[in-house]
């Protein structure tokens, strides 16, 4: 029989590759996590580690019940949720993952009404790429995440709530900062400054640059928007955002492509996960404010 409390002992000794290091997650003594992956193993008549001088590795067999063991884990948490907020939970946490254009420029005055609204939930807004937030989601690191929805996983339910235009981004005094649009042919003509591969930024111009037939001049690799705009601002590159990310700076200005690049952004949750009452909440307040 499996036993929850090993199986999440089983999950942070993967997550973390180690048992100190997994000690040290569950707030746990060091031989209390190897007893109970021993016991775990032991019901099993099975071994889950090879255990080595310089770390673990999962065996066949662990690899197959890190499958299952998923899966276990979160619908037992779910459960454990949805009971106590059948007893009348009043505080709750809310868990997503926000790409860091949206992060922030878009969602802190909506993170502040919430939670002015709601001043018992805690918030916990993890920033990362569209790809990385989908697999968050699945594997139950977070509750919620935004993606863009052209081709949202099967697992996933989603709602969109903004649909934005990808816009070319050049200093103001950039030749074609006088033009009304961009090509393509102009665009990918210059040196670039992109966002690392997982975020929706450079997905676009990825999947631009294929179907242009394009291949993408990168100068600058980065995810750090104050240092794109001030890559920009000094004439070393160009790029692709959201307008709103240019808001506060005058001296860079938003030119649409020719043919242009719209996007719809999307708040996702697990299909079949719990969603709580403080998640429920905050997606019915997320599409409150796109309306208005």
């Amino acid at each position: 029989m499996l036993d929850i409390k090993a199986l999440r002992y089983f999950l942070a000794v993967v997550d973390t590759q180690g048992f100190t290091a997994a000690a040290r997650r569950l707030h746990v003594a060091q031989p209390a996590v190897s007893m109970a992956i021993r016991k775990l193993e032991q019901n099993l008549e099975l071994e889950l580690f090879h255990r080595r001088d310089r770390g673990i590795e999962l065996t066949d067999e662990g690899r197959v019940l890190l499958q299952h063991a998923r899966r276990i884990v979160q619908a037992t948490s779910d459960a454990e949720l949805e009971m106590r907020e059948i007893h009348g939970l009043r505080r709750g946490e809310v868990r997503i993952g926000v790409p860091s254009m949206l992060g922030s420029y878009y969602f802190p005055p909506i993170l502040m009404a919430f939670r002015h609204r709601h001043p018992n939930l805690q918030l916990t807004v993890v920033e990362s790429g569209t790809r990385k937030i989908q697999q968050m989601l699945s594997e139950g690191e977070i509750d919620m995440g935004v993606i863009v929805s052209d081709t949202p996983p099967a697992d996933l339910a989603t709602h969109v709530f903004l649909r934005e235009q990808m816009m070319a981004i050049l200093p103001a005094d950039h030749p074609l900062a006088a033009q009304d649009h961009i090509t393509y042919d102009q665009f990918f003509n210059e040196d670039l400054v992109v966002f690392k591969e997982g975020y929706f930024h450079r997905e676009v111009l990825d999947k631009l640059a294929a179907e242009s037939d394009y291949r993408l001049k990168i100068g600058f690799e980065t995810n750090l928007l104050p240092l794109i705009k001030q890559i920009i601002r000094q004439g070393f590159a160009i790029s692709t955002l959201l307008e709103m990310a240019i808001s506060d700076a005058t001296d860079l200005v938003a030119r649409p492509f020719e043919d242009p690049v719209w996007l719809d952004l999307s708040i996702a949750w697990r299909r079949e996960g719990y969603l709580s009452r403080a998640n429920r909440a905050f997606v019915d307040f997320l599409i409150e404010q796109s309306k208005t």
